[in-house]
């Protein structure tokens, strides 16, 4: 009896393991088998650049520094642009004084002299005209000759001419630069005032600030080195706006939509978070899956899947998210 209670005994310890090795394994090849998604945390980045190439001068951040939006970042040496502003500015002075010289007219010496030459010209002109009417008189009494009268006549014309164009010019002087003469010299001081706002706002781009707030990733130069027009010095990451993604193959999206929630797994932080989807990919990125079958077989597309966490939690770019089953 004792016998057959000890055979009992190791028949139900034998049963038990064999049953505790089925579910085990039946646990680990079905855990092995199961479908695990995994998305990478990303979030949106800016880098900051200049359209403006040079050396930079000084640099005011480190990676990894908190920075505000519109604190200076760095800046560039610029001592040809120093020159050319020095240039253009001495150009827009003298388009300035030209055009004040326009403004102000002739000078009041100038005018005088032209004054005076046409008081000249009067005078000559009254001379010239007693003279001619002297020799008519005498012209048609028949004392003084053909020859005498021709000549006292061309005087008295010449000397005519003389005042009108003593007279225009007089009036040209006191009247001053004619519209389009004004027109021209306001234009070339428009000119050299738009060449140094143009010098201007390069100088402005060459102190760099930060677009938005947020954390330095990156920085790829260093000061002294030379830096070309466009060229990402600063990269800086926003925080504030974060996002999951995932490839996922198109055999497993059924279900998956815009607003869709899931449950997802950060390893870094030991937690589960809630998620709800924001963006599906409308294009598929080519995978080279193989057929599952040799014949009637298909290549498998990917689709890029984004998500948006729900809960408060300060998840980093680069961390994982893992999904296990489908979402």
């Amino acid at each position: 009896m004792k016998k057959s209670a000890k055979q009992g005994i190791y028949v139900v310890i034998v049963l038990a393991v064999v049953i505790v090795g089925i579910v085990w394994l039946n646990h680990h090849f079905s855990r092995a088998n199961s479908v695990v998604l995994q998305g990478i945390v990303e979030c949106r980045s800016y880098r900051s650049s200049s359209k403006l190439a040079g050396r930079i001068d000084s640099l005011f951040v480190a990676e990894g520094d908190m920075v505000s939006r519109g604190e200076l970042l760095y800046t560039i040496s610029t001592p040809e642009l120093d020159a050319k502003l020095k240039q253009v500015a001495a150009l827009e002075a003298a388009a300035e004084a030209i055009n004040r010289e326009v403004d102000m007219g002739a000078r009041k010496q100038q005018i005088d002299a032209v004054r005076s030459m046409l008081n000249k010209a009067e005078a000559g002109l009254a001379l010239a005209l007693a003279s001619y009417e002297r020799v008519k008189n005498l012209y048609d009494k028949g004392v003084a000759p053909r020859q005498q009268y021709d000549e006292a006549l061309a005087n008295y014309r010449a000397m005519q001419a003389t005042v009108d164009a003593a007279s225009a010019e007089y009036a040209l002087v006191r009247e001053g630069a004619t519209r389009e003469q004004r027109e021209a010299v306001e234009a070339k001081v428009r000119e050299a005032q738009g060449a140094v706002d143009e010098v201007n706002s390069y100088l402005r781009d060459a102190r760099v600030y930060a677009p938005i707030s947020g954390w330095v990733s990156n920085i790829v130069a260093e000061p002294g080195e030379l830096v070309g027009s466009g060229y990402p010095v600063v990269t800086i990451l926003d925080f504030t706006n974060r996002w999951v993604t995932f490839n996922i193959k198109e055999d497993m999206l059924e279900g998956i939509g815009l607003g869709h929630h899931f449950r997802g797994y950060i390893p870094a932080m030991d937690r589960w978070v809630q998620f709800e989807v924001y963006y599906i990919s409308s294009e598929a990125n080519f995978a080279t899956w193989s057929a599952t079958r040799a014949r009637g077989g298909f290549d498998i597309r990917t689709f890029e899947v984004r998500a948006k966490a729900l809960d408060e939690v300060d998840i980093l770019p680069g961390m994982s998210v893992i999904v296990y089953g489908r979402m």
